[in-house]
């Protein structure tokens, strides 16, 4: 399913890297296949970081992470 955002504006440099910066503490956290309560909680600061949240934060998040969960791929360990 396709999903529109024709009100969304394109990212400026320091939204993207932001972004970026995200993208790396996830991957990271993600790379033993388990994500903690620590590395939850880091990537929660990180999206909240400029004090807002955005599309594409919200969006990586659910590609690296939650479809992982999904499929198996990724397990999360909040003990």
């Amino acid at each position: 399913m396709e999903i529109s955002r024709p009100n969304q504006q394109e990212l400026s440099a320091s939204e993207q890297q932001e972004l970026e910066k995200l993208k790396t503490i996830v991957e990271r956290a993600a790379a033993d296949g388990v994500i903690t309560r620590a590395e939850r909680d880091q990537i929660s600061a990180a999206i909240r970081a400029n004090g807002k949240i955005t599309v594409a934060e919200l969006e990586l998040v659910r590609t690296l992470l939650r479809d992982k969960v999904e499929r198996g791929e990724l397990m999360l360990d909040y003990t």
